[in-house]
């Protein structure tokens, strides 16, 4: 048992998740961090919403899409043409427009990531993941403690390596992130043992 546990937690899983990072002030941080204290959820500031409503609908539409294809792909576009309407109402990008499909390494603790753009040590990170297959979105903000020149070796899809520690995170939210790499590192090794 003591072996198992020992090579499940040496199973490093590099994910694919959807992510969008914004450098903030630390003031910023802080007033979410003192908004929080009052009661005010990190998830109620302007424009969170309207990732919220997407990723619940993207996950509705993937459970659907097992039980009925041509009803989930009707309600996927019918779902792009109401973000696109509310786009040109609305004007500007919200923070949904910035979301992309990047490789990251998640834990508890904080996320490394491939980017085409350097960070600066110490600067304060506002982080939007969205863990797939289940959608789901973990709102947080990180420091960058390193970032490196990705190795060619790493198919990197970027660059550079950034590496964060979460500075603020809710518990609810860790626990996601650590339901989310349980789940990835049993699906490695379980092709590991079908597929030595």
């Amino acid at each position: 048992m003591t072996e198992s546990l020992n090579r499940r937690q040496s199973v490093r899983v590099t994910d694919r998740v959807m992510l969008a990072i914004n450098p903030v002030s630390a003031e910023k941080m802080q007033a979410v961090a003192n908004d929080f204290q009052q009661g005010i959820s990190p998830y109620n500031q302007e424009g969170l919403t309207d990732i919220q409503m997407f990723i619940g609908a993207q996950g509705a539409l993937a459970n659907l899409r097992e039980r009925d294809a041509d009803l989930a792909n009707f309600l996927q576009h019918l779902d792009n043409k109401m973000n696109m309407l509310l786009k040109q109402v609305r004007g500007g990008e919200s923070p949904l427009d910035a979301l992309i499909m990047r490789k990251a390494n998640l834990s508890a603790n904080g996320i490394a990531f491939w980017t085409d753009a350097p960070a600066k040590l110490d600067e304060i990170m506002e982080i939007h993941v969205v863990l797939l297959p289940a959608y789901t979105y973990v709102y947080s903000f990180g420091k960058v403690i390193a970032c490196d020149s990705a190795l060619e070796e790493e198919e990197s899809g970027g660059g550079f390596r950034v590496a964060m520690v979460f500075v603020f995170i809710l518990d609810e939210d860790r626990e996601k992130i650590i339901q989310h790499t349980f789940k990835q590192q049993s699906l490695v090794l379980r092709n590991r043992r079908l597929n030595p």
